[in-house]
């Protein structure tokens, strides 16, 4: 079941257009150093005729986006990483590229610069958890409020452990939970971090926050939390960024009807973790 955000269009916008909304939200210049976001694949004045919203970039992901007759696709991991030195059709990442190009479709990646924005990847996280006083883990060197890497936020009446993690799974319906490091009596301050961040384990300890919830957390990184007293939940990968995806769509849909009357706008129905207990 897809939950489309539909409005009847006044005018038809364009790939560029577009793009300037997503800007709007999540500014290129949020990215880190090492990323590459933007127009990965397609033409900037190609008109929209609707838009598919996924993690990754898969090509059963565009197989969706043309039964929805949507001709961008936003995705938040990007299709081209480093520079490529050729395309091979017999691989995904070459495949991907062919069909989008053969179908006339456009690519956007918004990724870390949408992890750092406000209401990004981590910053809705941690509202769907009902934190409060949520601010950045790491601010962004722009220096721009509510700006960075991962959040971290308090609970006014701390929580117990049970009642953390029941609000977790009702958050992003995590698929396993994996801990590490001592768990709290009571809990009353959390960073979160969406996607793979169990490295910013320090500066959760110096935020003083008691949890801290990510993904694909590293063995010594788990085993030194056994002795620094943080608790480190592993929600996996895929369930903490999607809402992220969410809440983009909505941002996404909600500025395009101001401007252009509207547009169909979804998010992937048929994308999970590519990860399965055994």
């Amino acid at each position: 079941m897809y939950l489309f955000f539909f409005y009847a269009v006044l005018m038809s916008p364009t790939v560029q257009d577009i793009f300037n909304i997503i800007d709007s939200i999540a500014p290129v210049h949020l990215a880190e150093p090492w990323d590459n976001v933007g127009l990965m694949v397609g033409n900037w004045s190609a008109q929209v005729t609707a838009i598919l919203l996924g993690l990754d970039p898969t090509t059963p992901l565009l197989d969706e986006a043309l039964t929805l007759n949507a001709n961008l696709v936003i995705t938040h991991h990007p299709v081209i990483f480093h520079p490529l030195k050729s395309i091979h059709l017999d691989q995904p990442d070459g495949q991907f590229i062919e069909l989008a190009l053969k179908n006339k479709m456009s690519i956007i990646s918004s990724h870390t610069n949408f992890d750092s924005a406000p209401g990004g990847t981590s910053d809705i996280l941690a509202q769907l958890l009902g934190l409060q006083n949520i601010q950045p883990l790491v601010p962004h060197e722009c220096g721009e409020p509510g700006c960075g890497i991962g959040r971290v936020g308090d609970y006014v009446d701390p929580l117990s452990p049970e009642d953390f993690i029941e609000r977790l799974r009702t958050a992003c319906a995590p698929p396993w939970l994996l801990g590490a490091g001592t768990v709290p009596r009571r809990i009353s301050r959390v960073a979160v971090c969406g996607g793979s961040c169990s490295e910013l384990a320090e500066q959760a300890l110096r935020a003083e926050a008691q949890v801290l919830l990510t993904a694909e957390v590293k063995h010594h990184i788990a085993r030194r939390a056994e002795e620094t007293g943080l608790w480190l939940i592993d929600a996996g990968h895929f369930a903490t960024e999607l809402p992220g995806m969410h809440n983009l769509a909505r941002l996404l849909a909600a500025e395009a009807d101001k401007r252009f009357g509207g547009i169909p706008v979804a998010v992937c129905g048929i994308q999970g973790s590519p990860l399965h207990l055994i």
